[in-house]
């Protein structure tokens, strides 16, 4: 039975969130968790996708519209797989991509490629560009990254990070210059490529720490 990605997505939501809550959800309660998930679907689409799953037989609702998972060979229960929110470009250049704080769609990966992590501790970009490519992260790449909340930015030293900077998203290593000074630096084969200069004052957010990079030559299109 062939799923679209987004119906694929919402089943797989569907069911952690009955395996994590230990109760059926209504449609609304799912929009609700996946709200809470960064996923900017509207209530409209979410139950669209659950009226397309019902008629795949692959869920059920009662009368009190709450939802079940239907037991259905044609479909695999890949508990090994999990998902982590994909947020649009980042750039590989200059800051040049817009860091939106909704998902977009959702990457599906095996969580043996994750031992310890949590789903919510990861997300992953799409690479724009050529900046990173002896680091192996190519245009079109998706980069999975660790979720950074640290308070101390010398814990990021040599690091690759995606950094924000005034609402604009790239991928560059972190190193310090001096106390005051920090840079995010390239690492390409195109000399084209400079280093991004900072005070320690201004406005960048670090969202992520590099973990690992999918490279899209992998990517069924």
């Amino acid at each position: 039975m062939k799923l679209t990605s987004k119906q694929e997505n919402i089943l797989r939501m569907i069911r952690e969130l009955i395996k994590s809550h230990k109760e059926n959800p209504t449609g609304y309660a799912l929009h609700k968790y996946l709200s809470n998930l960064g996923v900017g679907d509207s209530i409209k689409s979410v139950m669209q996708v659950i009226e397309s799953l019902e008629k795949k037989d692959l869920i059920k609702r009662d009368k009190s519209h709450r939802i079940y998972l239907v037991e259905n060979n044609n479909y695999a229960n890949l508990e090994s797989v999990f998902s982590i929110p994909l947020y649009g470009l980042a750039s590989c250049g200059e800051a040049l991509a817009y860091a939106d704080d909704s998902a977009e769609d959702f990457l599906q990966v095996s969580r043996s490629l994750f031992p310890g992590k949590k789903k919510n501790e990861l997300f992953a970009v799409k690479a724009l560009g050529d900046s990173m490519d002896k680091e192996n992260i190519n245009d079109g790449d998706y980069v999975i990254f660790e979720k950074y909340d640290g308070k101390y930015l010398t814990e990021l030293e040599e690091k690759i990070v995606v950094a924000v900077i005034n609402g604009m998203a790239t991928i560059k290593r972190f190193k310090r210059v001096d106390k005051n000074t920090i840079a995010l630096f390239p690492n390409s084969r195109n000399a084209i490529h400079h280093p991004i200069f900072l005070d320690k004052s201004d406005s960048i957010l670090i969202a992520g720490v590099f973990k690992k990079v999918l490279p899209v030559k992998y990517v069924s299109i």
